[in-house]
């Protein structure tokens, strides 16, 4: 039980995350704005992800928006007649993410860009007439996202900042190692998403680039674990509202308290581990996408959960023995050697 224990800093950002996150859902509800996974989701990705924000890390998530949506644009508006090429503008394009994930101190800008970037070709390959609309989803959520932390650090402030994570000393062999990881596995998992029609598998496509972050096998194998767990957890938490809820779910107010509630469950599960994008992470990013886009009257989450499971599961499992495969190939020459 000890280790489920919270110190003060971790308290203060189980509440900003708590708050944030249904801070963006709820405005997105009031409005009417479509799209509230982006809404629900980006405001605890912000929170979850680094302990600390500042101009450096708003601009950041910022700048993440305006680069997915010039990649978007140029892919959706010139290479969507020529597939092959747009294909190989993809894999360029991803590679680049990652390895600039590596070399930049910038690992927020790229890592946010990309998984808006995958996200938002994927429902637009299915919706090609929404992706303008999409676009403007993520850039109001970001831009939520970012006045949202600054109010949540300015009602609870933090006194001391948390000292920076050691840096990576990494060979270019091993640079060249994980950013080839990442970029043909994300690629693979484009590809297969397009090829399968599977536009009602979000949380699985979301699932295959976030466990990528590693970039190594052994971190891939245990986050894609940590991910299926989470995804688990999260999906039963959403079940259980809505059982418990019934008929009272076309109550704005009382689904904003569920999904604080599950939030503040998930959430310190996430902080508890200490581990980064763990199960609580995943928990937590499930629960969004679930009360984003499914948690709404007349909507059956009790089907979009199990199907979620399942689809994350099988996803990652293909995944995993793919990035094995991969991992042995690129060890096999030295200029790609992970050692």
């Amino acid at each position: 039980m000890n280790t489920l224990a919270l110190s003060d800093f971790e308290q203060r950002r189980l509440l900003r995350i708590a708050f944030s996150g249904v801070a963006g859902f709820a405005i997105c509800k009031i409005m009417g704005w479509p799209y509230g996974v982006f809404f629900a989701v980006f405001p605890m990705l912000l929170m979850g992800m680094v302990p600390v924000f500042n101009t450096m890390i708003a601009a950041q998530f910022l700048g993440g928006v305006v680069v997915s949506a010039l990649e978007v644009w140029l892919l959706q508006t010139l290479l969507v007649p020529y597939p092959v090429l747009m294909l190989m503008v993809v894999a360029f394009f991803f590679g680049c993410h990652f390895r600039w994930m590596i070399t930049t101190p910038y690992l927020l800008l790229w890592a946010s860009s990309l998984v808006t970037t995958t996200t938002v070709l994927n429902l637009g390959s299915y919706q090609p007439e929404s992706i303008h609309n999409m676009m403007i989803a993520t850039a109001l959520a970001s831009i939520i996202s970012v006045v949202a932390a600054a109010l949540m650090f300015w009602l609870i402030p933090e006194p001391d900042s948390p000292g920076r994570p050691p840096e990576q000393h990494l060979s270019k062999a091993q640079i060249n190692h994980r950013m080839l990881m990442g970029a043909i596995l994300c690629t693979g998992s484009y590809v297969v998403f397009q090829l399968f029609d599977l536009q009602d598998s979000l949380s699985a496509q979301v699932a295959t680039v976030l466990v990528l972050f590693p970039m190594t096998l052994q971190g891939t194998l245990l986050s894609a674990w940590n991910r299926a767990r989470g995804v688990l957890y999260g999906c039963a938490m959403a079940m259980l509202v809505q059982v418990l809820m019934y008929d009272l779910i076309d109550h704005l107010v009382l689904v904003v308290l569920a999904m604080f509630m599950t939030i503040l469950v998930a959430a310190r599960l996430h902080l508890a581990e200490r581990a980064g994008s763990a199960t609580g992470f995943g928990a937590l990013t499930t629960i969004g996408i679930l009360f984003g886009q499914y948690m709404q009257p007349g909507g059956d989450i009790l089907y979009s959960s199990v199907y979620r499971v399942t689809s994350v599961i099988f996803a990652l499992v293909i995944l995993m023995i793919c990035a094995h495969l991969l991992d042995r190939l690129l060890n096999g020459f030295a200029a790609t050697r992970n050692e």
